[in-house]
Parts: C-alpha cells; structure tokens; sequence
C-alpha cells in the first residue's frame, strides 16, 4: 500500500541472489493458518510464519513516529537517519560494515514515512545470527561519523536540487501544503533545500534516542526459523532498545476542503496533474466499500473508468490513477496523470467529469462485481513471496487488524453492498477536487474564482 508522495528513500546494501530472491510462494489461505502471535522470552511481540520451503528468512519491523517527529523547522530528520543507521556502527566503519553485508549476501535496509520509522532484513538461513546482529549494532551503536554524514547529506541535496525540476515531485509537494498546510504530513519526508543543509549529529542521535523504543515495535517474520530461535533472536536485536518511546503528540487533521487548485509553472514538455482530497482512515467502518470503489474509479489500472474516460476515450493522457491514502491521523484520495499543456484543461474536465458522475450515481452492479471479483482474487498475488507477506503482516500490525485479517479480507469484500459504494463515492468525491497542476502555462491552470490560491512557502 506504500504510495508515491508518502515514500521515503529506500537504500537497499546488498542483494540476494536470484535464487533467494525466489522466496516461499505462500499462499493467503495456508499463511491465515500458518500465522503464529509470537512472545520472545524477553516480552518482543511479532506475527510468524515459519516456512521451510526456500531457507530464507524475511522480517519487517517498525516504530511508532516517522518524519512527523522531525522537528518543525527541520524536516528530514528522519529520513536522514534511515540513510546513516548503516554507515557504522559498534566496532564496524561503513566499509566494514558493508562488506560483511555483501559476504554474507544479507539485504538491510531503513526508510521512513510519515508515521513510522521501519526497516527490512533478508537472509539465508545459515547466515541468520550475523545478519540479526549487524541489524543490532544499526539500531543500538550507530557511528554517525561526520564523514558518513555529510556524504549521504549530500547525496539527499543531490537529489532535492533534482526534484527541484521534476514536475510529479513539485505537484507532490504543493498538494500536501494545500491538504495539510502547517500539520506535519504537510511536510516533505526528505526534507527541503533549507532543512538538510541544517540537521546536526545531535538532531540525528536525538531521533534514535527518541524514536528507537519497544513500545511502539512491530515485528513480521516469514522463513525458516523455528519460534524457539528466533525468540532468542528478536531478544538479541531488539532487547537492549530503551522500553519506551518519547513521541511529540500529532493532532488528527482532515485534508482540506475541495474545490481547491493551483498551479506550479514549469518549463517541462509534459504537465503534470495531480488531484485528491479527504479520504477514509483505515479505521473507519466503511474503509472496503471506499476502497472497493476507488478501484472501480481509478485503482484498476486498464479497467478504471478513469483509464477508459482520459485515456481510451480521448487519448488525453498515457495513463491515469488513483488509490487511498490512510495515515495514522488523516487519509486522501490522491491521483496522478500527465499530459501536453495544450490538452490539460481537456484532461481535468475529463477527470472532474467522471468523478461527478460516481459522486452522483455511485458504481453500477457490474462494475461492483468485477472489483469483487479482481480485488479477492488478486490478494493471492499480493502475498506470494515470504517477503510481501512480511510486508502485509506488518502493515496489518499497524492498521491495527486483527491476526487473522488475510482469512477474513475476501468475506469483507464480498459484503461491500451497491448502497455501500454509493455512500462512500458521494462523500469521497461530492465535495469535488483538490487539484495541483505543474508546467507550462495553459488556460485551464487559472485559479477558480470559488478557490483563491493556498499561499506558496
């Protein structure tokens, strides 16, 4: 479920063979009954699915917190963090620390979004006690040496000053200063071209000190490993982190109201078009038929009405999407497209157009049966490597679902109703667009006269 604006870089060290990249084909049904809750003896909770079928091991872990408790003034804190926690630590420099991953063909890798801090490890079996204890020495005994630093500091400004000429990125940013203004999700997860130059050692050992606790740890652990060992594992890795997190408190916020729209001038071929609004939280009762009906909008690639509409139809546009969003204290609806200047205007009344027609009329019974039947069928996809089952198993964790969430997610589809649809397209799309237009400028980029334009920072 990860989603363009909401992820954070992601730096893989070292790859696993192609063989090993071939993990466990697991399917949904055998990991529901496969799922185990697992109790370290040192009190480490994670879901487990012990699986012999390829000798790998593929654990997902997080902590509570993310870039929203990067300080205001200096956001990209967090993902500064992700990028460093593997340039050292314990009696290991970088190369060291790198080669023993390479040696041992171990993959390791951290990342922040908005609300957690999390990390990803992968292994063959027999190399499990060494890749368990760098992923220890990461997380407890970091280096941050000032060359480290400053290397990877300027790694991020490279690519900031990059972004800086990307119309997805600047359309990105504008719609999360439009539905968010000053809240934290407002912010970018990377930071900007003034807070990076900024961030000191302090803010970065401040963050590990503040965020790196075992009170907000999620586990997910999908390979061959039996509960006792790998117990014994998650207490080596894990236990030594202080017992609780200090997290800044972050107020719930609901995306701004649509209609609103602005434009970015940039002098690039293609206009880049991204449009949203408020969304379901995952928590909320009606998530799947919202869910169920985003996809007959805009999440089923080919078989959208919003494909159909821009692109077959007209041939506006390449391609054209849109999915939910959901956070920790917010959600959106968010969708992306691009197009040549001169047909913009084209393109966002084609897309305003059909996003009033299933506000007004909802899906038809058809299209209801098809996302049905699509969005079962394609979860045996979703979870067919030890690795994305990992990944769901984490996020499911915090979604706070319940264990046995796989088992259940087909009923919960299968008993999203017309009506259902209907009500969550009305309040989804009735308010109409938050839309962000990025390129040359074309007629249809004027600011509406009912929505004056969000102030530029």
């Amino acid at each position: 479920m990860t989603h363009p604006f909401l992820r954070a870089r992601h730096i893989a060290l070292s790859f696993l063979t192609g063989a090993a990249l071939a993990l466990a084909a697991v399917t949904p049904s055998e990991a529901a009954a496969k799922i185990q809750y697992l109790v370290s003896p040192g009190g480490i909770e994670a879901w487990f699915v012990q699986d012999a079928t390829v000798p790998l091991i593929a654990m997902e872990y997080s902590f509570a917190g993310g870039s929203a408790q990067d300080p205001k003034d200096k956001p990209g804190v967090a993902n500064l963090v992700g990028d460093l926690l593997d340039e050292g630590s314990g009696e290991l420099d970088s190369k060291t620390f790198h080669e023993r991953l390479d040696r041992r063909a171990i993959k390791l890798s951290f990342s922040a979004n908005r609300d957690t801090f999390r990390g990803s490890l992968r292994m063959l079996r027999d190399n499990k006690d060494e890749a368990f204890d760098l992923l220890r020495m990461a997380l407890t005994s970091p280096h941050f040496n000032t060359v480290d630093v400053e290397r990877i500091r300027s790694q991020v400004i490279s690519g900031l000053r990059r972004e800086t000429t990307n119309p997805t990125s600047l359309a990105s940013r504008k719609f999360l200063e439009i539905a968010f203004g000053d809240h934290p999700y407002g912010r970018q997860t990377n930071g900007t071209l003034d807070s990076v130059p900024t961030i000191t050692i302090a803010d970065l050992k401040d963050y590990v000190g503040r965020m790196l606790a075992k009170d907000t740890l999620k586990v997910a652990v999908v390979g061959d490993v039996d509960p006792a060992t790998l117990g014994k594992l998650l207490d080596h890795t894990f236990g030594s982190l202080p017992a609780k997190a200090n997290l800044t408190p972050v107020p719930d916020i609901v995306a701004a109201k649509p209609p609103q729209r602005a434009f970015v001038p940039l002098d690039v071929p293609q206009t880049v078009i991204t449009f949203g609004g408020p969304g379901f939280k995952r928590s909320d009762p009606n998530f799947m038929a919202a869910y169920v009906v985003n996809h007959i909008l805009g999440g089923g690639a080919l078989s959208s009405r919003l494909y159909r509409e821009v692109r077959e139809k007209r041939g506006l546009a390449y391609s054209v999407f849109e999915s939910l969003r959901w956070m920790e204290h917010s959600a959106l609806f968010i969708g992306n497209t691009g197009t040549r200047a001169d047909r913009a205007g084209d393109t966002i009344d084609a897309i305003e157009k059909e996003v009033r027609r299933i506000a007004e009329e909802g899906p038809t019974q058809k299209e209801l049966d098809e996302a049905k039947s699509y969005l079962k069928g394609s979860q045996m996809l979703a979870l067919d490597t030890s690795s994305k089952l990992a990944q769901a198993l984490l996020q499911y964790q915090q979604d706070k679902l319940p264990i046995d969430y796989i088992e259940k997610r087909n009923a919960i589809v299968d008993a999203v109703t017309l009506d259902d649809t209907k009500q969550a397209a009305k309040r989804l799309w009735g308010q109409g667009l938050l839309t962000v237009i990025v390129g040359r400028a074309p007629q249809a980029a004027a600011q509406p006269a009912a929505a004056p334009a969000p102030k530029s920072n």
